[in-house]
């Protein structure tokens, strides 16, 4: 089996990936760091290691945040952590990972790291993390220093404190420093309130944020063509599917190889598996005590339920401010309305954002009475039975992302009619060059009618008559143009 590199960290109770041969990364502490196969993270690797650099004339304070599993962890460690990317006379590399304990068992991890790579016993028996940053911070005005604080948002659970004291030792010390600051976490509503709300602390603190997002389609490709060659467009759409380009996911699908929709299924429901759990892990932390609401929420948009009304009546309750937190706070849903409509209330859809959550509120959530009592083949039985629907939906949306990712378009989205009459999967347009193609996506190309999408092509033209003078084209996407 090859090595295997996707940019992200630990996942459940194991290791896998980057530098895990030797690098103990379940308890999060960076002992040596081995090389392997490592995927995209281009633009992000050369943006970190710039920040390293003008950090050698002045400080830096970096965010980095994206949901869990996408590879925050592993991309810091490559860009800027590798001793091959270090100059040891110059570059001090030092990572914390904040676990849920005390402020005092916490520092003496720290202090720990800290003497582990610089030689030095340091701080004694200190409890205060502001004692530790503070030293920090002096150390760097002798030498550059990058230090990576890890899920920096459970400091809160720690000591709320702590955010406060950084932003005082930042201000103060920051003229002088020669700090490379970098703190990543996964909890996104929470990384967005410490750097966007205005009454915290650390509000506009950062001097860089990257937001890191999962990879992109050609990505997903180039990783299937490197350990299964002979993967077909089926493949190729399982794996798009259930990770929708996660690091963690695909990674986990290779180091099982599996490498077919079947084998991924079986992979992600079986006993012991990580997968049946993810969602759960994942969002409790975000939810907290209205996880029930929001979970009867995501679960009723997964099974096809997408407007507002249809929403209330599967919950049983009135759902806009849950709607807006889950869009504007959580990141976890999107509205779809038909291109080039306007208004921003009619004919509005939601739908979950990532391809994981809608497959795991889809089937694991919904079934998971099955999962309870062990019935794993039978919940297997089910997916398989109900994946054809369930990729069909996925395939509009891997192509509306090629779509995106070619840059030929100023726009891209579905549109369909309020009497449900007339949808066309995707409508690409060109403002610019004053061009429309109007594509149906279809499983099987031979159930293609290009005179029916005439028809549902000059029914949008005649609500959208400022595009009667643009060119077009009609065409039909299946697997085989993955």
């Amino acid at each position: 089996m090859r090595n295997r590199s996707f940019g992200n960290g630990c996942f459940g109770n194991g290791c896998f990936g980057y530098s895990i041969l030797r690098a103990g990364f379940c308890d999060k502490t960076l002992v040596e760091l081995d090389v392997m196969k490592f995927f995209d993270r281009e633009k992000e690797i050369r943006m970190l290691r710039e920040i390293r650099e003008k950090s050698h004339k002045s400080a830096r304070f970096t965010v980095i945040t994206g949901r869990r599993r996408i590879g925050k962890t592993t991309l810091v460690l490559h860009a800027v952590g590798a001793e091959e990317e270090s100059d040891a006379e110059r570059d001090l590399f030092i990572y914390f990972f904040v676990s849920r304990k005390a402020e005092k068992d916490l520092c003496q991890g720290f202090i720990h790291e800290i003497e582990a790579k610089t030689g030095m016993a340091v701080l004694g028996d200190t409890a205060s993390f502001a004692d530790i940053f503070r030293y920090l911070m002096r150390l760097s005005q002798e030498r550059p220093l990058t230090l990576f604080i890890d899920e920096f948002q459970d400091f809160s659970l720690v000591n709320s404190s702590i955010f406060s004291d950084l932003q005082m030792i930042w201000d103060l010390g920051k003229e002088k420093s020669k700090m490379n600051l970098i703190v990543g976490g996964s909890i996104n509503s929470m990384m967005n309130r410490l750097f966007r709300d205005k009454e915290q602390p650390l509000y506009k603190r950062e001097t860089n944020m990257i937001r890191l997002k999962p990879f992109a389609t050609s990505v997903l490709k180039d990783i299937l063509a490197y350990y299964h060659p002979s993967y077909t467009p089926e493949d190729l759409l399982g794996l798009y599917s259930f990770t929708g380009g996660v690091a963690k996911y695909v990674e986990l699908f290779m180091e099982n190889d599996a490498f077919t929709p079947n084998e991924m299924i079986d992979v992600m429901v079986r006993d012991g598996s990580p997968f049946t759990e993810e969602g759960r892990v994942m969002l409790l932390g975000e939810f907290k005590k209205e996880y029930g609401t929001y979970f009867s929420i995501l679960s009723a948009i997964a099974g096809g339920h997408t407007s507002r009304a249809e929403i209330e009546t599967v919950v049983g309750k009135e759902v806009g401010g849950y709607l807006t937190k889950l869009e504007d706070d959580y990141g976890l849903i999107s509205k779809r309305l038909p291109i080039y409509q306007a208004s921003a209330t009619k004919n509005l859809q939601y739908a979950i954002s990532d391809n994981f959550l809608t497959f795991w509120f889809r089937f694991v959530f919904k079934y998971g009475y099955m999962l309870e009592i062990g019935a794993y083949s039978k919940l297997r039985e089910l997916i398989k039975r109900d994946y054809p629907t369930f990729s069909g939906l996925m395939l509009e949306r891997y192509f509306r992302e090629k779509l995106a990712e070619s840059e030929s378009y100023t726009r891209i989205g579905g549109w369909w009619d309020r009497k449900g009459t007339n949808e066309i999967d995707i409508i690409a347009s060109d403002d610019i060059e004053k061009k429309i193609d109007f594509i149906e996506v279809k499983r099987t190309p031979s159930r293609y009618k290009e005179d029916l999408l005439q028809e549902k092509a000059l029914a949008f033209l005649a609500v959208n008559k400022h595009l009667a003078s643009y060119s077009r084209t009609l065409s039909v996407l299946s697997p085989s143009d993955m």
